[in-house]
């Protein structure tokens, strides 16, 4: 294969995926990690993509594409995830009232919570589905208009019914986070939802694994200093973690 085309078939993964890492580019291509940065390096200079740490995301317009299926993000860097989401699980007590979101690590956490006497208030199909098994656990759902493929609610009926309420913790996960541009997310209409989300929350935490660092998606919906902690994977490299504690954020990685 001549490396111009290897290039165009590159970037036509990178947009098709969203995401891909440089040990699956290297795989398809059958070519060395070196090989495959190398030739990121020179699409990300072309502006045909963005690098991030580990591989490459796309750069196109996400504005009128689908969200990803909650059944495709499920397997997205699902061990990441799950550590996340345990570690996550620490920080709740009983007598909580907190708030997940629609993400599959909110869903993880939502399969790892004790049946302990907590109110949880949710946007989400799936956790409600989760936690309609714990007894002890009030849910509340905030209704609206339902994106299947995320299985989430949105829309003013939404933002409106988490007017109604407060939580001393909500949990967030989300696209990108940008050390100088903030949080952002895919979809206009979860990022609206997440803004109120963290209205009404006393203490915000996001959910994010570390490929998520350095990345900025369509729709920007918190400034770091909107939310007090960060919880990522054991993957997350130092100097991010060091990086994010300077800017006033506690950081805490999953073991």
């Amino acid at each position: 294969m001549l490396v111009a085309e290897r290039h165009q078939r590159i970037v036509e993964e990178v947009n098709k995926r969203k995401s891909v890492r440089v040990s699956e580019l290297a795989a398809i291509f059958s070519v060395t990690d070196e090989t495959i940065r190398r030739d990121l390096e020179k699409l990300e200079k072309e502006k045909k993509l963005a690098r991030s740490h580990g591989g490459a995301v796309s750069i196109k317009p996400k504005d009128n594409e689908p969200e990803i299926s909650f059944q495709e993000r499920e397997i997205t860097n699902m061990e990441e995830k799950k550590q996340i989401a345990q570690e996550a699980v620490k920080h709740i007590v009983g007598s909580d009232k907190i708030l997940l979101d629609a993400s599959t690590t909110a869903w993880y956490m939502a399969k790892n919570l004790p049946n302990i006497p907590i109110t949880v208030l949710t946007n989400s199909v799936n956790v409600v589905l989760e936690l309609s098994k714990k007894q002890r656990i009030t849910v509340i759902a905030t209704g609206g208009t339902l994106l299947a493929r995320s299985l989430s609610y949105v829309g003013p009926l939404a933002e409106r019914s988490l007017e109604l309420y407060h939580v001393n913790k909500a949990f967030l996960s989300c696209k990108g986070i940008h050390f100088e541009r903030g949080i952002s997310e895919s979809n206009e209409q979860q990022a609206r939802v997440k803004q109120k989300m963290i209205e009404i929350a006393d203490t915000t935490y996001i959910l994010a694994d570390h490929h998520k660092f350095h990345n900025q998606a369509f729709a920007h919906f918190a400034n770091l200093e909107h939310v007090e902690r960060i919880i990522t994977d054991s993957q997350a490299k130092s100097q991010d973690v060091e990086q994010l504690k300077e800017l006033g954020l506690e950081v805490m990685k999953a073991e």
